[in-house]
């Protein structure tokens, strides 16, 4: 009994060391992972907005307002941590950032304004009417479209 103890002691012991040998994500590799998690909250928010705005959901009001809000907070955050140097498409495979964001940064940061402006402005009017709510949307839509077509890798 107390030999089967000590093996099983000994196992998990060294299961641990193997556990506290392995190394975590790399700081690229946690800014990829962040900047995605990021956008998949705004792509929840959108479907949301998306799906009333082409009618395949029911218009809601409060349901509206609460996603604009969502995407007016998400717009707002520090994104700096985001995009470090050596984390775009050629350096990394999980990423569909190209390499001329980094080049163009001042550029990315207007259109990164545009976006807040158009999200400010839907988060105004996507409570009040599906029409209010359907050219808000196409607004914030041209503002994500502006920066993805120049800076994202395109989806196969």
């Amino acid at each position: 009994m107390i030999r089967t103890l000590s093996l099983a002691a000994v196992a998990a012991l060294g299961l641990a060391s193997v556990t506290v040998a392995q190394e975590g994500p790399t700081p690229e590799q946690q800014a990829v992972n962040a900047r995605q998690s990021h956008m998949t909250l705004y792509a929840h928010n959108l479907g949301k907005l998306g799906a009333m705005a082409q009618g395949n959901a029911e218009y809601n009001a409060e349901t509206a307002t609460a996603a604009a809000a969502s995407l007016h907070h998400l717009v707002q955050l520090d994104q700096s941590g985001y995009w470090l140097e050596g984390t775009s498409s050629e350096q990394m495979e999980e990423s569909r950032a190209l390499p001329a964001l980094w080049q163009n940064l001042e550029d990315a940061g207007a259109k990164h304004e545009a976006l807040m402006t158009a999200v400010e402005n839907l988060q105004s009017t996507a409570g009040t009417d599906l029409a209010s709510l359907q050219a808000a949307l196409g607004g914030v839509g041209q503002a994500c479209g502006a920066c993805h077509e120049n800076y994202r890798v395109p989806q196969n």
